[in-house]
Order: structure tokens, then sequence, then C-alpha cells
């Protein structure tokens, strides 16, 4: 019986410091949550590119708001995690129509928060596709989830598209291989706002999902299809980084075309990324890669994916 009671004590115990613990952890939790949302709200910042369209940034790329009488049209709506605080910058108006320029998380993580409330979802078919099933990154070794159906596009379109909101006319377009398979613009033509997600690059390391069918060939030619479409007056909004102008498109068009030529020609020759690495490739072009050879791992392999018909993540 002494070992039994020793038994109950440790229990009652274990139950009084559990109950203590719940007491100081709850608050702590709370605390710590409401200190990651305040942060989270903080490192969001807005800015005017027209006279009805901003920038939000940091959602954890960039949100771009075309503000109506009726209520807002995004391009992206960010990572699911920052799609409360993108929403907190709307100024209470409802979200009408999302465009997203491509399938990845961090730019249709917000689309279930402003699907649920009523916005119609845009996409390229092949966003749509990627959205509506599972789908593998080689890079992490594992398998995505879908989103929830109200996450996913519903009006999709293959080449070209068009819709008025606001008087504004808005053109969307295909950008084919550039990032993945499913890139594309969106124009706002009459403020001269041209919408790119990952094609342009500016601030970090320009990334082709090879897996997806993104490669550097795609990309450049891709940038080609946006300086016709842009005039030294039109603003470029990236999926990160500043807005960029025609000539700064310019220049990162013609970087990442001397990158395919060197590239493409050593890659051909069976040279692998480390080798391209070692040749000085990155050297030859006025830009710091944050990982070079992850950059150029990844130019490799859409190469070698592009030439041999590759299929990985096809849709």
């Amino acid at each position: 019986m002494r070992y039994a009671g020793m038994t109950d004590r440790r229990r009652l115990l274990k139950a009084g410091l559990g109950s203590v613990a719940s007491l100081v952890t709850a608050p702590l939790l709370g605390l710590m949550g409401a200190r990651t949302a305040q942060a989270q709200s903080e490192s969001i910042s807005r800015e005017a590119v027209a006279d009805r369209i901003d920038v939000i940034r940091g959602a954890p790329g960039n949100v771009l708001v075309l503000s109506t009488d009726d209520g807002k049209v995004l391009v992206d709506s960010g990572s699911a995690g920052m799609a409360s605080v993108v929403q907190q910058r709307l100024d209470g108006a409802p979200v009408r129509t999302l465009l997203n320029t491509h399938y990845h998380a961090d730019q249709t993580g917000g689309n279930a928060l402003f699907g649920e409330s009523g916005a119609t979802i845009h996409a390229h078919e092949i966003t749509r596709q990627w959205l509506s099933a599972d789908y593998y990154v080689p890079a992490d070794d594992r398998w995505i989830a879908p989103p929830p159906l109200v996450a996913r596009p519903t009006e999709t379109f293959r080449t070209h598209g068009a819709m008025t909101a606001g008087g504004e006319e808005i053109e969307f377009g295909y950008l084919l291989e550039a990032h993945t398979r499913g890139d594309i613009y969106v124009f706002f033509r009459d403020s001269n706002v041209l919408a790119v997600g990952d094609v342009a690059s500016p601030e970090r390391d320009p990334v082709h999902d090879w897996y997806a069918g993104g490669w550097l060939g795609g990309r450049v030619d891709a940038l080609d299809d946006l300086l016709e479409l842009a005039n030294a007056d039109t603003r470029i909004v990236p999926a990160y980084g500043p807005v960029m102008s025609r000539a700064e498109l310019q220049v990162e068009r013609n970087m990442m075309s001397h990158l395919y030529d060197r590239t493409a020609e050593l890659v051909n020759a069976g040279r692998s990324a480390e080798d391209l690495l070692d040749a000085g490739v990155l050297d030859e072009v006025d830009r710091e890669f944050d990982d070079p050879y992850r950059f150029l791992y990844d130019v490799a392999k859409g190469l070698w994916a592009h030439y041999t018909n590759f299929g990985g993540n096809v849709v």
C-alpha cells in the first residue's frame, strides 16, 4: 500500500504540475502567437504603383492590387500563413477577382481564404491542373497534397484572355515553360502595369522549376514576349523584389540569354552543374547569386529535361 500511495502522490503531483504548466504555457503560447502575427503584419508593406494599383510586399512575395468601386482584383495571393495579413491591407474591401501567375504555394496559398470569401480565381489551365492533384517536389523529396476545392481556379485559359474591372482593361497571356509550365503575365493596359510572376527575378536567384517544365530557354523566350508588351513607362511587377522598368527587364533578359548560350553549350557537351560553376559561367554576368550551384543545377536539369522530353510533373 505504501508503494501504491507513493504512486498516487506522484500522479497527483504530475497532474498538479501539468495544470500549472498549462496555466503558464497557454498565455505564453498566446503571447508568442500574438508576437508572430504582429511581426508578420509589420513585415508587410503597401505602396502605390499607379493611381488605382498598389503592390503589397512581404506576403512573402508581391501581391498586386487593383482597387475598383466593386472591390479588389488581386494578382497572386501570397502564402497561406500570410493571407489574413494581406486581407488586412485591403481596407476591408472584398476581393472579387484573383489571378494566379503560377501554381507555387507562395503565390497561391491565400487562394482558400479569398475563394471562401467569394473571389473568382483565374489561372492558366495547367496551373489549375497542378492545384487539383498531388504533385512531387524533388528538391524536398516529398509529395504536396492539393489545396481544398475552393482554392482552385475556376476560370482558366490556354493562350490569352481578357476582362474588364472597374473600367480597367486587363489582359493575360501564357508564358511557355519560363518558370513552370503554367506561367502567365497579367497586363493592366490602362494603368500600364505588367505583373510577370517569377518569370523576372530582380532580387532572388531566378528559379527554374525543371520538374514542372521550367527551363532557361523558356525564360528567355518569355522575357522577349514581355519586352514586346512593355514600353518605357510600363511598371513591371515581379513575384519578388522591386518594381522594374522596361530597361531593367531588358538587362535581365540579356543576362539570361547569355547564360542560356553558355550553359546550353556546356550541358550539350556533357558538363555537369559543378562543371559549369568551375568554368566560371556566372562570373561572366554582372550579378551576385545567393546559391550559385543551386541555380546552375536547376539550369542544367532544365536543359536536359527539355531536350530529352522528360516528363516530370506533366499535367
